[in-house]
């Protein structure tokens, strides 16, 4: 009897160093391919805001459009169903006699939720599902410490983990794959089909991001390139743009630090190399602190106490915010380009949440909860993480009095041409 393994894509999209792809080939004898769309992913949440805006859910299908098609180059496919995976996993596992199934682990309290209801279903049918390590730089095991263990501080974090964990080389993707016979690979919805409304792209941007694996490298290389000449804040932001991609998985970090390793000799490298690889710490800080603490980043007070919120003026206060309607330009400017756009830079992300906590007095659970409907990058440790740091009631303490907004306006915008051309 032939071995099936049912490989369940979720924030993985890519063929390149993917060890759960690479671990069904190898253990079966044909793979099942699957994306499902999670009608909770689209939702409302409980702030008033939406799971997913139009332009990430834009950026997701094209991901999975993408993937749909490489695997089609190696004699697959990807099948594509809506609903909810605990439903539907189970139900592909007895269709097409499915031995096993794989996915990658996530670390915030409602995707791992749904891991867990999956596994719960699978187990009432003797079947395993095998979870995988795929979204971080370092993996756990490599790590200096058990996560328990983990400093708080990010610096002792990234000092401890450079001097003594490794990073391990990718894997390569596959040239070829057997998959299980299906009639119906399913449709990729539209935006339409998922009731929301496409967004037309602003002039004022002058980049545009391309969902999938291909579009993920061919703008690591136009990164890479951009490393020969000095490091310029055009060039830093366009690395920073990475991010998109590797919050769908559409490229690996491993992937992104060993390409850019190469140049490290180069002249005029090293900063750009150290701003592309203290964003990926970032990252690897953020996800092993929620897989150390949990959901205690989604509590408004999180490791401390939030400071003082209007409450009488909230919702007056936040709907001006995030309409960029506040009357303070700078800030205006950060939040059109992020309703205009998907995307703002780090420190643009620094301006517009120190200003709805600091002066709006507006809870910063709304804040993170609006920047997660609209970020294209979106991945709920990175975003909840930073958002409760900047409320100073991340699990760093000492990070509390290190903000501040005027310096920050004049890093974003030292000449007032930002806030200009973001006006409205």
């Amino acid at each position: 009897m032939s071995k099936k393994i049912l490989v369940w894509f979720r924030n993985d999209l890519r063929l390149h160093d993917n060890e759960m792809l690479v671990e069904a080939i190898a253990k079966s004898d044909a793979i099942l391919p699957v994306y499902i769309i999670d009608p909770r992913l689209l939702g409302p949440t409980k702030y008033g805001t939406l799971k997913t805006g139009s332009i990430r859910a834009q950026f997701i299908l094209e991901s999975v459009a993408a993937l749909r098609n490489s695997l089609k180059q190696i004699g697959g496919n990807l099948l594509i169903a809506e609903g909810k995976p605990e439903e539907i996993i189970p139900s592909l596992v007895q269709e097409y006699e499915i031995n096993e199934v794989y996915h990658h682990r996530e670390v915030a309290e409602e995707e791992t939720q749904v891991s867990t209801l999956v596994e719960n279903g699978l187990w009432k049918l003797r079947i395993n599902l095998k979870h995988f390590i795929g979204h971080t730089l370092y993996n756990k095991e490599d790590l200096p410490f058990p996560i328990k263990d983990i400093p708080d501080a990010f610096n002792q974090f990234k000092k401890k983990i450079e001097r003594d964990a490794i990073i391990k080389p990718c894997f390569l993707a596959p040239d070829r794959i057997n998959v299980a016979e299906v009639i119906d690979w399913g449709i990729i919805p539209t935006l339409t089909d998922l009731q929301l409304v496409a967004h037309e792209k602003d002039n004022r941007s002058d980049f545009e991001f391309a969902g999938g694996e291909t579009a993920g490298i061919n703008t690591l290389q136009k990164v890479i390139v951009s490393m020969q000449q000095a490091a310029s804040t055009k060039n830093l932001i366009l690395a920073s743009k990475l991010s998109a991609w590797l919050a769908m998985g559409c490229l690996s970090p491993r992937k992104v630090y060993w390409e850019i390793k190469k140049m490290e000799g180069m002249p005029n490298t090293k900063a750009m190399f150290n701003h592309v690889l203290l964003g990926l710490l970032w990252r690897d800080y953020f996800r092993f602190m929620f897989k150390k603490y949990g959901n205690t980043f989604f509590k408004p007070d999180g490791f401390g106490s939030q400071g003082i919120v209007d409450e009488a003026n909230t919702e007056e206060n936040f709907n001006s915010w995030k309409n960029g309607q506040t009357g303070f330009a700078i800030v205006d400017a950060v939040m059109n380009e992020l309703n205009q756009t998907g995307y703002i830079s780090n420190i643009a992300r620094q301006t517009a949440a120190l200003y709805l906590i600091n002066n709006l007095e507006v809870s910063w659970v709304l804040g993170a909860a609006y920047f997660e409907e609209k970020l294209i990058d979106y991945n709920p440790a990175s975003n909840w993480g930073n958002w409760a740091n900047m409320a100073g009631v991340g699990n760093d303490q000492k990070t509390k009095s290190v903000f501040d907004l005027d310096k920050n306006i004049k890093n974003l915008d030292p000449k007032g041409n930002y806030a200009l051309t973001w006006a409205s």
